[in-house]
């Protein structure tokens, strides 16, 4: 800041001026372009600077234009530029990104490594580990919904006509404008967690050379409120106050507290300027100028800034005034032109407090008549919802082009239609637009899609894992490539082209993730089968097409809609019985299923192939009636069933099952639907068409037309008799894009062309014909040899009659069918049925006035009948307002018996009609009243009387064009066709001619007479029940959970389960009190409202429907309201909040949540809860299987754990307070199985805790993990809480004290719960030098002397590791307890432990005493000493006195193997010479002991550390070291040899040890000539053993002689290795194995390439990933690649890398794809893993790849690998089907028999071999399996056998010899 005071003095004393003249600067202001006044002396300069200002100032005239147009309007994406800071809201959070809401309605989006240095280290560090790592939080979990934070726009880039805002939160990007000496206390900065450090974390906030630190004390508040109790993140986000500045800025200390941050305010004292002003800070400001688009504000004293309208407070809007003081919050800055904008909403006026709404319930929704609010010139305007809330319309939208856009049409108050395109939550407003192509789309977000929808879509690019399809500019869907078709296409660019319009149907819809998968499979896509897009849409017997997904062993998994999936067993698959579904389906599979069972709460499905026809078997008498059927037969029917395809009828007399699809019920579709709708089983049907009958199925036909055809014998029953330009009448069989085949009664079919369909143009062919629809057809093309017809539809073709009697006829025959509806009707018992059928149009009826609809049409009540419904049209309301209740007569128009509605009309001139007697064919005009879709309703304009006309002349007319079709009230000329009325009340009339139509007149609104306005709009608001008011009602459904009640005046309630019962029993269904029809008296306790609407918001707008929630508990019905007002109206926050931990409550289970695992509860009817499944039960019973114990609305007594207000639920258990308190038993569940140590176990809420393997049971057992796995649930019980990780007890003993059950094995925590004398179990951990170290206990480990262990003399120590692996099992007694040191001494031998020897006596080994003996016998030179250690002084000495025994005891055993050795190669022995191989030092070191010579108890490490440092300290030359000879040394001489010290024993007396080195300093001639023989006796042994084959290098001189003689021999440079790194010498073996890699001759690849091999294991084992990598590439390059990729990979196989393995795998199939052993060893890899299904999809791939010549050899290697590692059956069966292809394979043949001899039975080897002898093969094959077959039969068979396969061989022999001589 010193610069800047410089700059900026901000008075007092004036700074001395410098010697050069410097200009004063003047006082900053926002406004750039005035010209700013100096205070002192107003100086002309010198014309250069002026004139570079003038030259300044006019490059900065465009510039400035961009602002000056900005501070009239909002802020556009046109405004914003690199650098800007602006202030935005996290809206959505994705995988790798967030997209961040800015100010006035703009977007931008955050790369996720723009979010901190950090937080992208750690993502390039996931990206190179294979594992996730667990510090490394996803963006979800970083960064809630909602949160305010600073951003800077990046970059900003324009594709196909948009502009995409990128932003950066990078602290360096957004606190880039400062610098350390511009930080003050109590500056509001932002930054992310960059570490977490001891004393708390480390905080990133981008200011170049300042560190930034936030303590745990600052940041705990922060933690527990806003982030749910979890530690702060690397990466997280954070608003922080400054409270400390140290050292000018180099160090700042932070402060997260939510009340200081929030009241955190930027004042001038903390030096803000224009260029780093940050946005988010809340100043104090001054209004300056109040203007139309808002305000102009003034803050630090100097600085202005803009408010548009949107962010003015909407409570003070229209209040402002100069001068007036605010708070408001900086929202952004531009970098240039300094323009600052603020917002005075008071959501933005505290810090780090978070923004709530986030969303707006109408978006997609289309509102009319929107009135305007204000007209913004470029920029938009704004529009008020009926809600009252304001919505924003950017100027793009109010028009669909810029041409269109008229400003007029915006003045406020003008009408407009719009649609609710998204939510702005900087904004607080609804984003709407006028265009419309946006408000007819059918869709806008992904939400409008629905998973079994059909869509029509556009391909948009091809991938090679399938086709993107864009369904509108905004929603794109994935068509993966098994699903381009129902077949499996390779080359689907050849089928599908870009822009190609395709029909697709709607897999799965992911919204939050804007995830759609979509289907093209034909199949899928035109099934009429109901879509299954739900578990509980699933009931039994339901038919419908899915796909396979997979198919296994034991059936096939079918595919259906939103992830919804079903089995079908292997019993379910086909009639026949398949045992390989793999052979018979494949994956992609389109089939039909039927539902056999569902069970929705456990989402499985059973499904079956068999349909049900096909599961109903026929006997033969049903077979032969019917053969009696025949085609084109008139038979009665009797309705049996319905079913989805239409009625399933029995055919009268013999009760012959066959179908009449719905479509066939008449020619008339609408007819149909009526007809299926009326009919029930047991209704008969006459004169019914026998359409087809084939396979068993006969398909009914009930078709006038059709009827008549076959009974006129218009139909050709051979394809031979259609002839051009006959007429026949057929029905619409199938419509395609390019025409319609019709199919006639015969079952022949024709395609009508789309040129041939009508005399109009034919856009669209689904627009003039169904499918099932009766048509005439004209036959125009025969093609008898294809067997193909071309037919005409065209009415000009077919209609050869008057139109006016075909007209009439089918008006007649519908009329008809109507008739017959009504007198099914009239049969049934439904008095509402009935009624309809007794009501016909034309009666006068008098009805009262019910309720207005929402389209104006006004709804009626007979009063009689419960259930009618009667309407009538705003055009039929004759121009009149009606009052609810209000009584008028009406007209009967139309009844609808489908949808069973009456059309009703008020007008005077039918209500008062007249009766007139009508003569036929008279011609009168008529007035339409009602339409349907093959009829029309008019009245006679003379009389009012009702008639009915045709709409359509002929059975093919059924298109018109919107100018052809007629409206109500247009006026028409009828010729009357019937004297009296028909049966059903209506004239029958024909129109005598088109062109005397006459247009409708326009509908008029009705007036009110006398009534004030707004009477219509109280009727259309539905009436609700003040909360208190006792009201009554009918059950009329009750739930599980809650009673639906239907109330007065069409109101509905709900009784919520809690609101039934005072004392609800537990274990009961409170609603199952309740029945349905029983009345209730009942009192209002709140009110709920719901959407109504189920589809699209699009075509069906939202509307709301209040449900009134009930109570009728006796203290709710008794209390009186007036002195207890309800407090129901409390927010179900609030309510969460009096709900206490360990508050007892009731509540009613609503589900068991499989995937989250826990049970959904209701407690109220607005407060719900969850209860974690550990929680519900300590029993494993039921905590295996909850939703068995617990059934949907049972009452449940839970106690309260915690609220959860933040997700709106209460946390609850049924097990009572949950506390992890040390001796309080809990459910876990196993997360985690750790070998060899135990189990790590989590429990609700996140708490973890670790199990010892020696608390798994009170019982020990060989194997103790064995039966646990993750996911598995333990009772536990908490042994301490000391730890973060709890330490938890599976013992009986402590979970279930009851259980007074045996102890085998007691707890042994410390050395204080054993003693001397005791038996132990425990389990082996490792064998060290001085023994073996016994674990007895989770913190206590033993050790056994090697004395200690086993009976038996060992020469060899590696039966050791063999016999004594890590964590055997075995049995000790506690021999010695040295407590102070915390040290335990054990024994295994069977005379203390009483049981078998640890290693058995097959092994044949001696006895350690005859060990001993042979010791003994050996004369030494040397001579022995008296141990002199007592049992005290051995206590004392602990480890040394120990291991000086050890030491001992390996110097006798190896010189008794001398011995032996000696004795029985008779050579004389020789002295023993000891040579020593260290230099000893003449410093004094203590005798520490080496890490694997520690002994006793590892309690911990400071014991470890007391063990290490004893309490004696002796001489290096003291240490008694085991004696080795000496190696050949080649420039020794006999004066340098001296012999070796004999091995001494410690001592601690001084006089002794001095006495002895004297003795070795004065040396007599005599002692000086034995030395002399001795060292020629030392080098005689060593020249010796030199020339001994047998003989092993023992040092490194040794080995080098060794490979300086045979450089090019790899074995010895390995055991050159081998011995460095035997001594742990790791850098040694390096340098030795690159010594090798230079001294081998290049000629000898083997060699080089064994240790290349050997320098691979070396770095696996002690290296790192790195270095083996580096190895690996030089071996590459050396050595022959594909050697070097099976060595690494068995490498890793070896060290159990498996994961590593693979990816070598991975790489060779890449680079050696044509190499079969490549994928033979994979395959082999891949079985050893257990991985079956992987090495079977292996094997396709590398057919692929291999030349075609190598499949038959793959093919028999993989077999043997099913043999060998595998499913021996898979193995038979590849052998099987490469000899059936390739039967004169002799050598596969050979392999197959091989195989069968070791794996199969005698009997398959015997079968074997007589198929191959009877192969016509070449004499030398047939003698080669003949031999094979005599010496299988030797071996295996009997004498027999044996003379069989003789004799087979000679008659092979004779057979040759007679076809040579023939």
């Amino acid at each position: 800041m010193a610069s800047q005071e410089d700059s900026f003095p901000r008075g007092g004393s004036k700074k001395k001026a410098h010697p050069e003249k410097t200009p004063q600067q003047p006082i900053e202001h926002d406004n750039l372009f005035d010209v700013p006044t100096e205070e002192g002396s107003r100086k002309r300069k010198r014309n250069q600077e002026q004139g570079a200002k003038n030259k300044k100032s006019k490059a900065e005239k465009k510039e400035s234009s961009r602002p000056e147009a900005e501070a009239c309007g909002i802020l556009s994406i046109e405004a914003l530029t690199e650098g800007m800071r602006l202030l935005g809201c996290v809206k959505e959070i994705n995988n790798l990104e967030l997209v961040i809401s800015l100010p006035n309605g703009l977007w931008g989006y955050v790369q996720a490594t723009n979010i901190s240095d950090a937080y992208t280290k750690k993502l390039s560090e996931q990206l190179d580990q294979e594992e996730p790592l667990e510090d490394l939080a996803p963006l979800s979990e970083l960064f809630p919904p909602g949160l305010l934070v600073r951003c800077v726009v990046s970059s900003i880039t324009s594709a196909s006509k948009k502009k995409s805002v990128k932003l950066s939160l990078n602290p360096k990007d957004v606190n880039r404008v400062l610098s350390p000496a511009s930080l003050k206390p109590g500056m509001l900065l932002t930054g992310t967690v960059h570490s977490v450090e001891d004393h708390g974390y480390l905080v990133d906030i981008g200011v170049m050379g300042t560190k930034a630190f936030l303590p745990w004390q600052k940041e705990q508040e922060y933690v527990k409120q806003k982030n749910k109790g979890t530690k702060l993140r690397v990466g997280q986000y954070l608003n922080c106050l400054i409270e400390e500045v140290k050292g000018n800025g180099g160090s700042v200390l932070l402060s997260t507290i939510q009340s200081v941050v929030s009241a955190a305010i930027a004042t001038e004292e903390q030096n803000w300027t224009l260029d780093n002003l940050l946005p988010g800070l809340v100043v104090k400001a001054q209004v300056q100028k109040v203007t139309p688009h808002g305000l102009t504000l003034s803050f630090f004293s100097s600085f202005t800034g803009l408010v548009d309208f949107m962010h003015l407070d909407s409570k003070k809007a229209g209040h402002y005034f100069q001068t007036q003081m605010v708070r408001a919050c900086i929202l952004s800055v531009h970098p240039r032109t300094k323009c600052v904008r603020l917002t005075l909403r008071s959501s933005f006026l505290q810090a780090g407090r978070p923004i709530t709404r986030l969303c707006h319930n109408l978006i997609g929704a289309v509102l009319n008549d929107v009135p305007v609010q204000g007209f913004f010139a470029k920029a938009g305007a704004t529009f008020r919802l009926k809600d009252g809330s304001l919505a924003y319309a950017r100027i793009m939208h109010l028009s669909q082009t810029e041409k269109s856009f008229k400003p007029e049409k915006f003045k406020p108050g003008n009408m407009h239609k719009c649609r609710v395109i998204d939510y702005s939550p900087m904004d607080d407003l609804a984003l709407l637009s006028l265009k419309t192509s946006i408000i007819e789309a059918p869709f806008l977000r992904y939400h409008d899609l629905h998973p079994g929808q059909v869509v029509k879509a556009k391909v948009f690019a091809l991938r090679s894992y399938g086709m993107i399809v864009k369904v509108t500019e905004q929603i794109k869907g994935l068509v993966p490539t098994l699903h381009l078709a129902d077949v499996q296409i390779r080359n689907p660019q050849k089928k599908y082209r870009l822009q190609d319009e395709v029909k697709c149907r709607v897999l799965t819809c992911d919204p939050e993730n804007k995830k759609l998968l979509m289907t093209l499979k034909k199949t899928l896509v035109e099934s009429n089968l109901p879509a299954l897009t739900s578990y509980k849409q699933a009931k039994p017997e339901l038919q419908t097409h899915g796909f396979i997904s997979s198919i296994k062993d034991s059936g096939c998994v079918v595919k259906f809609y939103n992830d919804v999936r079903g089995l079908v067993p292997q019993r379910e698959l086909g009639a026949q019985p398949i045992s390989t579904p793999g052979e018979v389906f494949y994956v992609g599979q389109v089939v039909k299923v039927t539902v056999l069972n569902s069970e929705p709460e456990q989402e499985r499905m059973l499904l079956s192939f068999r349909l049900l026809s096909d599961k109903e078997t026929e006997g033969p008498a049903q077979s032969q009636k019917k053969a009696t059927i025949k085609v084109g037969q008139l038979v009665d029917v009797k309705v049996k069933k319905k079913t989805e395809k239409g009625l399933e009828v029995s055919i009268l007399p013999n009760n012959i099952r066959a179908l009449l699809p719905t479509t066939h019920l008449s020619d008339s579709v609408n007819n149909s639907q009526l007809l299926y709708s009326w009919l029930r089983a047991g209704d008969v049907l006459h004169r019914v068409l026998c359409l087809s009958h084939s396979d068993g199925h006969i398909i009914l036909c009930r078709k006038p037309a059709l009827i008549s055809a076959v009974e006129s014998g218009q139909d050709p029953k051979v394809f031979s008799e259609f002839q051009p330009g006959m007429l026949l009448t057929g029905f619409v069989k199938t419509i395609k894009a390019y025409g319609v085949f019709v199919q006639f009664p015969s079952g022949l079919s024709g395609l009508a062309p789309k040129s041939a369909l009508s005399d109009k143009f034919v856009t669209t062919v689904s627009d003039h014909f169904v499918e099932g629809q009766t048509v005439v057809a004209k036959v125009t093309n025969v093609y008898e040899e294809k067997e193909r017809m071309l037919l005409s539809l065209r009415l000009s073709d077919v209609c050869q009659e008057d139109t006016a009697v075909s007209s009439l006829a089918l008006l007649s025959q519908w009329l008809e069918e109507l008739q017959g509806v009504r007198s099914l009707m009239s049969s049934r018992d439904s008095m509402l049925t009935q009624t309809l059928a007794e009501i016909t149009p034309g009666l006068l009826m008098d009805l009262v006035v019910q309720d207005m609809s929402s389209d104006g049409s006004l709804m009626f009540s007979s009063g009689s009948v419960p259930g009618l419904v009667l309407k009538a049209s705003r055009y039929h309301q004759g121009g009149k307002v009606m009052d609810p209740g209000q009584r008028t007569k009406a007209v009967v128009l139309h009844v609808d018996t489908l949808k069973s509605e009456v059309h009703v009309s008020l007008r005077q001139e039918l209500v008062n009609r007249k009766s007139k007697q009508l003569k036929k064919n008279t011609e009168h005009r008529a007035v339409i009243e009602h339409l349907e879709k093959t009829f029309a309703i008019g009245s006679l304009m003379e009389t009012g009387q009702l008639v009915a006309f045709p709409v359509t002349s002929h059975l093919n007319d059924t298109f018109r064009f919107d100018s052809e079709k007629l409206q109500v009230g247009q006026r028409v000329s009828l010729i009357i066709k019937s004297a009296k009325p028909s049966d059903i009340g209506l004239f029958l009339a024909v129109e005598s001619s088109v062109k005397k139509r006459t247009p409708a007149l326009p509908l008029a609104d009705p007036e009110p007479a006398g009534e004030e306005p707004g009477v219509m709009s109280s009727l259309l608001e539905k009436p609700t029940l003040p909360i208190g008011e006792m009201v009554t009602g009918t059950v009329k459904s009750v739930k599980a959970t809650h009673v639906v009640v239907t109330l007065e005046n069409g109101l509905v309630g709900c009784i919520h389960a809690s609101q039934i019962l005072d004392d609800v029993p537990l274990g009961t269904q409170p609603t199952a009190k309740l029945k349905v029809g029983k009345p209730v008296t009942a009192r209002v306790i709140g009110q709920r409202t719901l959407l109504t609407h189920k589809t699209l918001p699009i075509s069906h707008p939202s509307s709301a429907q209040t449900v009134s929630e009930l109570s009728i508990r006796s203290s709710e019905l008794e209390k009186d309201i007036s002195i207890d007002p309800s407090t129901h109206c409390s927010s179900p926050t609030e309510k969460l909040k009096q709900y206490l931990p360990g508050q007892t409550v009731i509540c009613f289970m609503r589900k068991f949540n499989v995937i989250k695992k826990w049970l959904e509860v209701e407690i109220t009817p607005d407060i719900r809860g969850r209860i974690p499944q550990l929680l519900t039960s300590l029993s494993f019973k039921v905590l295996k299987h909850p939703e068995k114990k617990f059934k949907i609305g049972q009452a449940l007594s839970a106690t309260v754990v915690g609220p959860e207000s933040s997700k709106g639920f209460l946390t609850l258990s049924l097990i009572g307070p949950h506390r992890l308190e040390e001796g309080e038993v809990a459910m876990g569940r196993v997360v985690k199985v750790i070998p060899k140590e135990g189990l790590q176990v989590l429990f609700p809420f996140g708490t973890i805790g670790k199990v010892s393997i020696f608390h798994l049971s009170d019982s020990y057992l060989e194997a103790p993990l064995e039966g646990f796995h993750p996911e598995k649930i333990v009772r536990c019980c908490v042994l301490s809480t000391k730890d973060p990780v709890l330490t938890l007890s599976l013992r009986q003993s402590r979970t279930n004290p009851r259980m007074k059950n045996k102890i085998e094995d007691p707890e042994v925590n410390s050395i204080k719960n054993i003693k001397e004398g005791q038996h132990l179990r425990g389990y082996v951990e490792a064998v060290k030098k001085l023994g073996v170290h016994f674990r007895i206990g989770p913190t206590l480990v033993g050790r056994v002397k090697y004395r200690h262990v086993t009976k038996y003399f060992l020469s060899d120590k590696t039966l050791y590791r063999t016999y004594l692996p890590e964590g055997k099992l075995l049995s000790a007694k506690v021999l010695r307890l040295n407590r102070k040191q915390k040290l335990v001494y054990l024994s295994f031998l069977p005379k203390d432990t009483g049981k078998p020897d640890v290693f058995p006596d097959s092994l044949g080994l001696p006895l350690r005493d005859q060990g001993k003996n042979r010791v003994k016998e050996v004369p030494s030179s040397q001579p022995k000493k008296k141990r002199k250690l007592e049992g005290k002084e051995e206590e004392d000495k602990g480890d040394s006195s120990t291991k000086q025994e050890e030491e001992k005891q390996q110097e006798s055993e190896a010189k008794a193997r001398r011995a032996e050795k000696a004795a029985n190669t008779g050579k004389r022995k020789m002295p023993e010479m000891e040579r020593e191989q260290e230099k000893v030092t003449k410093k004094k070191r203590p005798n520490l002991l080496p890490e694997e010579d520690d002994s006793g108890v590892e309690v911990n490490y400071n014991e470890e550390k007391r063990l290490k440092q004893p309490k004696k300290q002796t001489k290096p030359t003291e240490i008694p070291r085991l004696q080795l000879s000496s190696g050949f040394v080649w420039d020794v001489s006999l004066d340098m040899l001296a012999p070796a010290a004999p091995p001494r024993e410690e001592s601690s007396d001084s006089e002794e040890e001095s006495s002895s080195q004297a003795t070795l300093k004065k040396k007599s001639k005599k002692d000086k000539e034995l030395e002399k023989q001795q060292a020629e006796k030392e080098l005689t042994r060593i020249e010796t053993a030199l020339m001994d084959p047998n003989w092993q290098p023992e040092t490194a001189d040794d080995f080098d002689r060794l490979v300086l003689s045979s450089p090019n021999s790899s074995i010895l440079w390995l055991r050159y290795m081998a011995f460095h790194l035997h001594a742990t010498e790791i850098e040694k073996a390096r340098a030795v194995a690159e010594r090798a890699l230079k001294s081998i001759s290049f000629r000898e690849e083997q060699e080089k390439l064994n240790v290349w091999v050997a320098l691979m294991n070396l770095e696996n084992m002690y290296g790192s990933k790195e270095t083996l990598s580096k190895v690996f590439e030089r071996a590459v390059q050396y050595c022959e690649p594909l050697k070097v990729f099976f060595q690494l990979a068995d490498i890793y196989s070896k060290s159990e890398k498996y994961q590593a393995a693979e990816e070598v795998y991975n790489q060779m199939l890449k680079r050696f794809r044509q190499e079969k052993t490549v994928w033979v060893k994979y395959g082999s890899f891949l079985l050893q893993r257990g991985k079956a299904e992987a090495c079977h999809d292996l094997l396709p791939r590398a057919f692929s790849c291999l030349p075609q010549k190598e499949h038959v050899d793959v093919i028999s290697k993989f077999a043997q690998l099913e043999f060998y590692q595998g499913d021996g059956e898979r193995g038979k069966a590849m052998f099987e089907s490469t000899l059936n292809s390739y039967p004169k394979r002799t050598d596969v043949w050979s392999i197959y028999i091989d195989m069968l001899i070791k794996f199969g039975s005698q009997k398959e080897v015997r079968d074997a071999f007589e198929r191959v002898v009877h192969l016509s093969l070449s004499p030398k094959r047939m003698k080669f399996f003949f031999k094979r077959y005599l010496d299988y039969e030797k071996q295996h068979g009997t004498a027999e056998t044996v003379q069989a396969v003789k004799e087979k061989a000679l008659n092979y022999v004779e057979s040759r010899n007679t076809l040579a001589d023939s």
